[in-house]
């Protein structure tokens, strides 16, 4: 028999919803209520049973089964008890800190590598520079997950999260590896890494686009309530936009659904890495940011990290370089806003580290326009390791959801 369905709207925990691959009319209940569990004891560990049936609204029974069910799985351990002023002393559940996953959040030119615990803490970290020749990146990559996994011996690993700059098609083949069918700024086989990674470690691993993992993490990691449109605006060497709409991520036909980034703004504009012209992410890049900074100061932009810095400390020509990439961002997030109407657009990348001073010049940019809805506008709440933990969001979601 299934259980109720038991989430309330009332209850403390009815916010907390997560992507659904498949709405909730028809998802098991039990299921539902399972992964609500598990993230009230992520989120609020240490937790004793009877806090959790309060916090949840669920019933004692159900909260006790499904317990069992994640101590058995050793997903969660009971940890110290707590006193009471009567009665029997409670038990506290944790997550199991000896699990874990590895995540990678790719760029063009380089990888960072990081050990999560199941809570998307980051215990370990590294930056791989890629090779220069195409045919020995992914070598280059597996090489270093393997190492990271040798130095962490002491945890188990339940999978490889990669967060990808590029679409791939995720339906399933007869290689099960999906294909890259759009990574315009990659020039190594990056379609093939799924499959690379899975024969040399022989752990799961879980691909997707960064703007939809970043998307889904939003959700899982409870930043946001998951019943609510949201686009995600992943601010990089490119622009991607992972959508989540009606209680999912929106792929579209083979997997290409939310490329903004290459919705062409200017006709005049410069080309862009996918062959057309003027593209937003031409005018609203990191590289964009940079290409400004030359143009005003007639020379050579530092990295964009740098750039940040100079515009911070208000050098000027790194202020005009900011305030012209900002103004761009802004007037994509319109077409965005005026298209989806999402309750809210969060932005994802080295951006928000400047947020206090980017924030509203993107705002009013994209308000420079009426709109039917004004969208909240905010920085992911890992700002520029939100990639990262998107990459273990994947793995959680595949295991949990």
């Amino acid at each position: 028999m299934l259980d109720k369905l038991e989430i309330r709207s009332n209850s403390p925990a009815s916010r907390f919803s997560f992507t659904n691959n498949l709405s909730a009319s028809n998802k098991i209940p039990r299921q539902i209520n399972r992964n609500l569990i598990f993230n009230q004891i992520r989120t609020r560990q240490p937790i004793s049973r009877a806090d959790l049936a309060r916090v949840s609204g669920l019933q004692r029974s159900t909260v006790s089964l499904i317990v069992e069910e994640l101590l058995a799985e050793r997903w969660i351990v009971e940890g110290s008890t707590g006193r009471l002023p009567r009665g029997r002393r409670p038990t506290f559940l944790n997550v199991n800190s000896q699990r874990g996953v590895l995540a990678l959040d790719i760029h063009p030119s380089q990888t960072t590598l990081a050990v999560t615990d199941l809570g998307g803490s980051i215990l370990a970290q590294e930056l791989i520079v890629l090779p220069a020749n195409p045919q020995k990146v992914i070598g280059a990559i597996v090489s270093a997950i393997r190492k990271m996994i040798a130095a962490n011996k002491d945890r188990s690993f339940d999978g490889i999260g990669i967060s990808l700059p590029g679409r791939l098609d995720l339906r399933l083949d007869k290689s099960k590896h999906g294909t890259s069918i759009f990574a315009p700024n990659i020039n190594w086989p990056i379609g093939r890494i799924k499959s690379r990674v899975e024969q040399a470690t022989c752990l799961p691993v879980f691909v997707d686009n960064v703007a939809n993992a970043c998307a889904l993490s939003e959700v899982w990691f409870g930043n946001s309530d998951g019943m609510h449109d949201l686009v995600v605006v992943n601010v990089s060497e490119g622009l991607g936009t992972g959508i989540f709409a009606n209680g999912r991520i929106l792929r579209g036909e083979g997997g290409s659904a939310g490329e903004f980034g290459h919705v062409q703004v200017d006709p005049n504009g410069l080309p862009c890495a996918c062959g057309s012209t003027g593209c937003w992410e031409t005018v609203a890049s990191n590289r964009a940011g940079m290409r400004y900074y030359t143009e005003i100061a007639n020379k050579p932009s530092p990295p964009f990290e740098d750039l940040l810095k100079l515009a911070e400390a208000e050098d000027p020509a790194a202020k005009q370089a900011i305030d012209r990439m900002c103004a761009a961002l802004g007037r994509g997030m319109h077409m965005i806003a005026s298209a989806l109407a999402p309750s809210e657009i969060i932005v994802v990348g080295d951006i928000t580290t400047l947020w206090h001073l980017a924030g509203p010049l993107i705002e009013t940019a994209m308000r420079r326009n009426p709109l039917v809805r004004v969208p909240r506008l905010r920085p992911a709440q890992e700002g520029n390791k939100a990639r990262l933990r998107s990459a273990v969001a994947l793995v959680m979601h595949e295991y949990l959801l």
